[in-house]
Formats: C-alpha cells, sequence, structure tokens
C-alpha cells in the first residue's frame, strides 16, 4: 500500500469519527437543562450542561491509533531485503508496543482531543454570551447553539457545537452572516453570497430579498444558518482529519526508522530524509523553498523563518507549519554501505 493510499484509508475514517463524536454530544443534549442554567445567566454551567468531554471523542482516539500503527507497519513492509553478517535476511518489523511509541500515539491523541474540547467550550461560551447580550430568548440561544430535532430524522440539525470560535463568529457573530442576512441592508447581504460553504439552493431567497431591500425572513434565516452551519462542520471535520491523519502516520514513519537503527538492524549514518513538497491549494512559500532539503535522520529541517522541523506535522511544530500542510518526508537508506559494512564485520576486516 502507498502514502497516498493510507491517507486516503484514514483521512475519511478520522473526518467521519469527528463527526460521530459531534453527533453524539448532540444527541445527549438535555435542552431543559441548558435553558434554565441560561436563564440564571449561569454560561459555565450551561457549558457543562452540554457535556464536550473527552469520552465523546473515542472513537477519533482509536481511529488515530489505527492510522499510527498503520503507517509504522506500512514502512517497514516497503523496506528492501538486507542481509545481516550471518548471511541472514533482516526482518524489518514496526514494534506497536514499543514504549516510547507508545508515548508518541498517547501525546498525539491526548493533544488532539484536548485541543478540539478546548475549542469548543471557547466557541460556544461565546455562543451563549452572543445570545445573552442581545437579550436573546434562552430558549432561541439554547436551540442556536445545540441545533434543532429534524422530526423525519429524529437527528439535531445546524447548531455550532463542533465549530471553531473564529467560525461561530463567522455565522452567529456581530458581523456575521446571520446578523448580515437580518439586516436587510443590500451590501452586507451580497456578502453572504460570497461564502463558499454556503448553500446555494437559497441564493434566490436572499437575492430577492437584496432586490427588494428588504431583510431575508427570520424562518428562511434559520434554515440558511443551519446549513451554513452544517457545511462548516464538514469543512472542520476535515481539517482535523487532515492534520490528525498526517500526524499519526508522518510520526509512525520515524518511530518505525528508529526502531530499525535501536535494534542494530541499520545504522544512523545510512539514513537520510528529504522534505518534498506537495501541492495544495495554499501552499507555503517556505515549504515550497524547503523542497528536496535533505538531511540526516536525527537531524531537523530547517525552515526559512527558522523553525526546526524533525519531519512534516511532528508533535510540538507550530501551527503556521502544520495546518493545511501536505508536505511529506522520503527515507533513504544506503543499503549499499549498510551491507558492506555487515560484511566486513562478518568477516572480521
Amino acid at each position: 500500500m502507498t502514502f497516498d493510499e493510507l491517507l486516503n484509508q484514514f483521512d475519511p475514517r478520522l473526518a467521519a469519527a469527528f463527526r460521530e463524536a459531534i453527533e453524539s454530544i448532540k444527541s445527549g443534549i438535555v435542552l431543559a437543562r441548558v435553558v434554565e442554567r441560561l436563564e440564571r445567566g449561569d454560561v459555565n454551567g450551561a457549558l457543562e450542561a452540554l457535556q464536550i468531554d473527552r469520552e465523546a471523542f473515542s472513537a477519533l482516539e482509536l481511529a488515530i491509533g489505527d492510522a499510527f500503527n498503520a503507517g509504522g507497519i506500512n514502512l517497514t513492509q516497503n523496506l528492501p531485503s538486507l542481509m545481516d553478517p550471518q548471511g541472514m535476511r533482516v526482518i524489518w518489523r514496526f514494534g506497536v508496543r514499543d514504549l516510547e511509541s507508545e508515548r508518541l500515539l498517547r501525546e498525539i491523541s491526548s493533544t488532539a482531543v484536548t485541543r478540539i474540547t478546548e475549542d469548543q467550550r471557547e466557541g460556544l461560551r461565546y455562543a451563549f454570551e452572543q445570545g445573552l447580550a442581545r437579550g436573546q430568548n434562552p430558549t432561541r440561544t439554547a436551540l442556536d447553539v445545540a441545533g434543532r430535532v429534524n422530526r423525519v430524522t429524529g437527528r439535531r440539525e445546524g447548531g455550532l457545537i463542533g465549530l471553531t470560535k473564529p467560525q461561530i463568529e463567522f455565522i452567529y457573530g456581530e458581523n456575521g452572516a446571520r446578523v448580515k442576512l437580518l439586516s436587510g441592508d443590500p451590501a452586507l447581504m451580497r456578502d453572504y453570497l460570497k461564502l463558499k460553504t454556503r448553500d446555494k439552493r437559497f441564493d434566490r431567497a436572499v437575492t430577492k430579498a437584496i432586490r427588494e431591500g428588504k431583510p431575508v425572513p427570520v424562518e428562511m434565516v434559520d434554515k440558511i444558518i443551519r446549513r451554513l452551519a452544517d457545511k462548516n462542520l464538514l469543512y472542520r471535520s476535515e481539517v482535523i482529519a487532515l492534520e490528525e491523519t498526517r500526524t499519526a502516520l508522518m510520526t509512525s514513519r520515524s518511530e518505525a526508522m528508529r526502531q530499525q537503527i535501536a535494534s542494530g538492524k541499520i545504522a544512523a549514518q545510512d539514513v537520510t530524509k528529504k522534505w518534498k513538497h506537495s501541492g495544495s491549494e495554499h501552499p507555503r512559500l517556505q515549504h515550497i523553498i524547503m523542497s528536496g532539503q535533505t538531511v540526516a535522520f536525527d537531524q531537523p529541517f530547517v525552515a526559512p523563518d527558522g523553525t526546526l522541523i524533525m519531519y512534516p506535522h511532528a508533535p510540538g511544530v507550530s501551527a503556521r507549519h502544520k495546518i493545511g500542510c501536505k508536505c511529506r518526508v522520503e527515507y533513504d537508506v544506503d543499503y549499499i554501505a549498510a551491507g558492506l559494512r555487515k560484511y566486513r564485520a562478518r568477516i572480521g576486516a
């Protein structure tokens, strides 16, 4: 299996696991509890009533673990044959129970879920506070956040759970899409028609309001915003999948190579790695410049801004070098030098 095939396998799986977690949170909401706390002005209590906790994202953590293991195994399966000093073929294996690899996997999954839950709480706190500041009915504010139940499917649709604070501001904030559609200002309503994540089926209703110089009717705005929120949630799941799939795969591939070196099957001096820039919609100039940069296995790549990066999506690397990045690393083993060294060791030369 190629690296691209691994991405094609795990990208959609992680995106689906994230959406599954959000659906689980939504389905568990007791709206009356959220409303009751908002009526008291208790934003913290309303947040707690949503029950956004780590356990809700267990399927995502499992998917990250499976991607991690698959990446390490895949790298070892694609290493060429090599003979040891006794003339036996070297068996390349990735130890999924290796202590350092297990530590890194725990760090990756924990960091991902912690970041997601913190983003959630920050964004939803903002949404609750916005609703209260507008003097909006607590029930309406709770529904705006939790989504409304579709009587046919029994599932909540729309809502702001799963979105980041910038996404929530973009939809629900003081200058967000909802406010613009209700403004009656043709210029502001036209801004909505520029959104890539809008549902174009509603364009006719918005265009009609612009032509008449009137606000889009409230019921129509509610439908538009529900679809806008759903499409932004889909986008959010794809961004998370891109980041976490690549972090898991890149880290486990590096770990797989480290394990071969630690076991004495190859020497670190025989391994180099090369940065490969992969095309993206908005490529980073720094990463284009780095393409082709080759360093020793245990040395970092150096970005033009001085950032040291062991490999693309390495844990701890700043977001400016990670979010949306599709770069990868290629490992090259000097098998001739490794084989010659083993041969000399065998004959005592």
